[in-house]
């Protein structure tokens, strides 16, 4: 008899019923975040989203044995969705792979090019078995060109990308953004690049191959720092907390009595603003600094005004003078006081929850907001294959003798399913 699903499943479906994305069935073997962050996109969207790991689990799942924050990642990024736990190294595993690609509408993955084809289980040997299927591949570097077969990182990628050559002060060495920026920008690109397929194919009824290459979707976001090398043909300096292109003043970060405030005037309108928060209105005038292009010939000069303001307030103080007067600003702000953000908090962006493995926890919804669609009730990350018997004979009509046998070879594992 097919094994009944758990109340976790069956919770997921039913508030998946009503959402955007219900319907969709998505084989998640995305690793680390990049894969996964897009996939949560979907499953929040009401996509049915089968998370599959290796028998011993993503590399991830597997910090929570170093620290309990170390294993938070997972529990973040793989919300609403079912585990499956498959070996696909084995013969057996690689043929329920393609048995579920058979009837799912996206499977996403962004291993190292070339190892789904090895395994027998790429874009061409699925889509030959369900031409309807939409297949995305995240990579570093693509699947083509002479970089394809680089190991790619985050930190890698923001190496080779440009991204960290334009990052840190000019007198000091190239640093790295501390958050993992070319993962996540990459995976939206992933999910944007399945939603236009699946779009497509309500049109021609066949998927297609969507790529996503961590270096291309990092350069768009370098706009600013490449006028400098359109203007003159040179590498662009780090310039701190400057405009990249050192092409707008003030534009930095400025100290205040207990912390920092971020400022930026991008137009003359912006100066004379801020020019009469800080009590000064007479710089607006000031041939020196009125027009924009004046100040950032003297963004040392106009740098230095704005710190002789800012120094003398606290960063509260500097931050309701200047929201007062409709300054462009923010104060600078650490991760602890982030998580406590009333304003994410209130647009229900930021909640905690009492997780079943990595106890309480602030999460995060989708930031995408679909006007007029209920948010699906949270499910928590599931523990490593507790919905393998469910999924399978679900979707492939297995019987407790063939789940136990693949239980017993290894193919299929994880936890019990509650």
């Amino acid at each position: 008899m097919p094994a009944a699903p758990s109340d976790a499943s069956a919770a997921a479906a039913e508030h998946r019923a009503t959402l955007p994305l219900a319907g969709i069935t998505v084989l998640d073997l995305g690793q680390v975040y990049q894969g996964p962050y897009a996939c949560f996109l979907m499953a929040r969207a009401g996509a049915d989203v089968i998370k599959i790991e290796p028998p011993g689990g993503e590399s991830v799942r597997a910090r929570a044995a170093i620290s309990r924050g170390s294993g938070a990642p997972f529990a973040m990024l793989n919300s609403n969705k079912r585990s499956l736990a498959l070996d696909l190294k084995a013969e057996a595993g690689k043929e329920i792979l393609r048995g579920l690609a058979a009837s799912a509408d996206v499977l996403l993955e962004n291993y190292a090019p070339g190892v789904m084809d090895r395994l027998g289980v790429g874009w061409e040997a699925l889509s030959a078995i369900n031409p309807r299927l939409v297949y995305a591949s995240g990579s570093g570097y693509g699947l083509s060109g002479p970089d394809a077969a680089n190991l790619a990182m985050d930190v890698t990628v923001q190496a080779a990308s440009g991204m960290m050559g334009v990052t840190g002060f000019p007198d000091g060495p190239p640093v790295k953004a501390g958050p993992a920026v070319a993962d996540f920008l990459s995976g939206t690109h992933l999910y944007a690049g399945v939603m236009t397929a699946l779009f497509e194919r309500e049109r021609t009824g066949r998927g297609r191959l969507v790529e996503v290459a961590m270096q291309e979707a990092v350069y768009p976001s370098l706009a600013s720092n490449l006028a400098v090398v359109f203007d003159e043909g040179r590498a662009p300096p780090r310039t701190g907390n400057r405009h990249g292109a050192m092409a707008a003043a003030p534009y930095n970060v400025y100290p205040c009595a207990d912390g920092h405030v971020a400022i930026i005037g991008v137009t003359d309108g912006h100066w004379r603003a801020l020019s009469a928060a800080m009590g000064r209105p007479e710089l607006a005038e000031d041939p020196r600094f009125a027009a924009k292009v004046a100040r950032v010939r003297r963004i040392e000069e106009t740098d230095a005004a704005v710190a002789e303001w800012t120094s003398a307030r606290t960063r509260d103080e500097a931050v309701a003078a200047l929201r007062a007067g409709r300054v462009p600003c923010a104060p600078v702000r650490d991760l602890v006081e982030v998580t406590q953000d009333p304003h994410m908090r209130g647009r229900g962006m930021l909640f905690d929850i009492d997780h079943p493995e990595y106890g309480a926890l602030t999460v995060h919804g989708s930031p995408l907001r679909l006007h007029g669609a209920a948010a699906p009730d949270y499910v928590a990350s599931r523990p490593l294959g507790a919905d393998g018997r469910a999924v399978l004979s679900e979707r492939l009509g297995l019987t407790e003798d063939a789940l136990a046998a693949l239980e017993r070879d290894g193919v299929i594992g994880g936890a019990a399913e509650d």
